[in-house]
């Protein structure tokens, strides 16, 4: 029943191939960063910045994507109209700089650069809820509530130096250490596994598509590209240009579609315990089912149906007991990976980690042992793996040693461990997901888990440097830098002129906003609104190290469940190989299990409208179609919301005027 007719066993690991093989290998690798570069950053830090910091107070919204591509297609223009080109390179690293500046760097739906952690610091030590828990906070996180720093809302203040001096160090770091990392696990899983990265392609696709619209020559890409611009402008008046504008109106914005979205658990939670349910109506989602694996999408829709039957067993047999009825899907999400998918997930883990050092070992001994004595891609600009494991090693062990002098109470051996098995044992696995499925993957809670469990009787170590994180997400960005033909050093050179940029900028901007009004206030609305109830949950979590106990975490590592979690990932992919199965299908179940079911149903619709109509009507080249139909979208969306995002600061400038 797995055999082809000719009696030839089938590849499992034929669908990795195809998604690898969607674009071409680069020719050769140009430099990216330029004058237009440094004009780019420039404009970004001053322009887009300050508005992503009002829109993200006034009405919890990012301008994300819209700064990306708005700022891309200014400067295309200006190029069109200067009589001259942009190249591909250039266009990309104009991407990734603008990805830097205006992306979320702090709780709350809060952009803003490093110096928005500190605003939410300052809002910490002053809040009701810090004084009705009694918390005493550290010099290092902010001054405390009657310095004349916080008195004076201003960040040129001595009393701001230790948490300035450790924001800022934490920040390079960080930066730096996604970088090398982000190298290291590409040159693994991309270069030695050769892992599709099927995501990859939608930023690399919407740059060339865009450097085509500045030449004379132009090919399929900019054509499907604006086509995708066409339906994410209309969908972005639906989905986000109405909600924003009636915002501006009402006292309640009108949403023709919830955002983010609909959430089931009212009508189900009866028949269905502790299962979330619901479903998103984002267009986005739709398309992204289209790009995605098939045998991926049909591992997620084979994980929701088991979830949905599982959890209810769980919860009648007195696993899942955190659950309550009338918690909504996120709330019951939290119950259960509490309960049950926090060890769970974390033995799954273990078994991709495993299978992918088993592969990979294979993998070189085999066909990669000979592109490794053909050598890297001339020109791609990579340097020696040891100087990039060493950098690791030493960039990790500062930050380990940062986090020992902030807490030295706590066992600096959980600092060691965290950052030097933890971090990239969780970056692997996670950079395999990426590269296999389109889906991040991590150990939810881990970090929170190990507060509770080592930290008792402190309250320092939930805000000092820890150097626990994910940058697995970095290895696809290599990925995407390498499908443009960029070099690597590009990107250096785009980090050294990103970090002062944004820490000036946000410094800057952050100073002249505090100024105005306190944050939060009546000048700030959804800053005035959700902050008190963040902070009251933030600091939830903190008095659980204070008092010595939670009502989480105590008994939230269950070995078993890990030991099983490991055996289910082993095995599964075990079975997949023996039965000639898509690989896929495996990656795609562990993809789903637990996870937020709410994008299946539209995730699922355009996996099966991709491969059984459109892959049909225009042949393998709709593979090539997608990426670019998708660049085109979220340039669409980004549109509108920066439309948005412009009127919303008119009208809120015209409001708060005093004259």
């Amino acid at each position: 029943m797995f055999r082809k007719r000719n009696g030839a066993a089938r590849d499992p690991n034929a669908e990795l191939k195809i998604y690898r093989d969607l674009m071409p290998e680069p020719e050769e690798f140009e430099d990216g960063f330029g004058a237009k570069t440094i004009l780019g950053a420039l404009f970004i830090g001053l322009v887009m910045l300050p508005g992503s910091i009002y829109l993200g107070l006034t009405a919890g919204m990012g301008i994300g994507s819209a700064a990306e591509w708005v700022t891309i297609i200014l400067f295309v223009e200006i190029a069109r109209r200067s009589l001259t080109e942009m190249r591909k390179q250039e266009i990309y690293i104009l991407f990734y700089i603008a990805s830097g500046i205006v992306g979320f760097t702090a709780g709350m739906s809060l952009s803003g650069g490093p110096f928005a952690v500190l605003i939410l610091n300052q809002y910490l030590v002053q809040s009701p809820a810090a004084e009705g828990f009694g918390i005493t906070f550290p010099i290092w996180m902010a001054p405390p509530p009657d310095s004349e720093a916080l008195l004076r809302r201003t960040f040129f203040h001595r009393d701001w130096i230790p948490a300035i001096s450790l924001l800022l160090g934490g920040f390079v770091l960080t930066r730096a250490l996604n970088f090398v990392m982000g190298y290291l696990f590409f040159r693994r899983c991309s270069d030695y596994e050769r892992l599709p990265f099927p995501l990859a392609p939608i930023g690399s696709m919407g740059a060339m598509a865009l450097a085509e619209s500045t030449s004379k020559e132009q090919t399929w890409r900019w054509r499907v590209f604006s086509i995708g611009a066409m339906i994410g402008v209309t969908f972005g008046v639906i989905y986000v240009g109405i909600p924003g504008i009636t915002g501006l109106f009402f006292s309640q914005p009108m949403r023709i579609i919830p955002i983010p979205f609909v959430d089931g658990m009212s009508s189900t939670q009866n028949f269905l315990p502790a299962t979330p349910t619901g479903i998103a109506l984002d267009l986005g989602i739709m398309l992204t089912g289209m790009v995605l694996p098939f045998s991926v999408i049909i591992g997620g829709a084979i994980a929701t149906v088991a979830t949905t039957i599982l959890n209810p067993i769980l919860y009648n047999s007195g696993v899942l007991t955190t659950w309550r009825p009338g918690m909504g899907s996120i709330m019951t999400r939290f119950a259960s990976d509490v309960d049950f998918y926090l060890s769970f997930n974390i033995g799954v883990g273990f078994a991709v980690a495993v299978i992918g050092l088993v592969k990979g070992i294979a993998r070189t001994r085999g066909v990669d042992e000979r592109r490794r004595k053909r050598g890297l891609p001339p020109g791609r600009g990579d340097f020696p793996i040891a100087v990039a494991i060493g950098l690791a090693i030493v960039l990790t062990g500062i930050y380990a040693w940062l986090g020992h002098i902030c807490v030295p109470d706590f066992p600096v051996w959980v600092f060691i461990v965290l950052g030097f098995v933890v971090t990239p044992i969780q970056s692997y696995i996670n950079a395999r997901m990426i590269g296999l499925a389109g889906q991040q993957f991590g150990f939810p809670m881990l970090k929170e888990a190990t507060f509770i469990y080592f930290g008792k009787g402190s309250t320092d170590i939930w805000f000092a440097p820890v150097p626990e994180a994910n940058y697995g997400q970095a290895a696809q960005g290599f990925r995407s830098i390498e499908l443009t033909g960029t070099k690597f050093s590009s990107i250096i050179k785009a980090e050294l002129l990103l970090v002062p940029v944004l820490v000036l900028c946000s410094l800057m901007f952050w100073t002249f906003i505090w100024k105005l009004a306190p944050i939060p206030s009546a000048a700030y609305p959804w800053a005035q609104k959700m902050w008190p109830l963040a902070a009251y949950q933030k600091l939830l979590w903190v008095t659980s190290t204070a008092e010595g106990e939670s009502p989480f975490f105590q008994e939230a590592l269950h070995w078993k469940v890990i030991v099983g979690g490991t055996a289910f990932g082993l095995i599964g992919y075990g079975v997949m190989s023996f039965f000639s199965l898509p690989i896929l299908i495996i990656y795609g179940v562990i993809r789903g299990l637990g996870a937020m079911p709410h994008a299946l149903p539209l995730q699922l619709a355009g996996a099966l409208i991709g491969r059984y109509y459109f892959l049909k009507k225009f042949g393998e080249q709709w593979r090539q179609f997608v990426p670019v139909l998708i660049a085109g979208f979220s340039c669409g969306m980004g549109l509108v919301g920066m439309a948005v995002v412009a009127i919303v600061l008119i009208a809120k400038s015209a409001v708060q005027l005093p004259f």
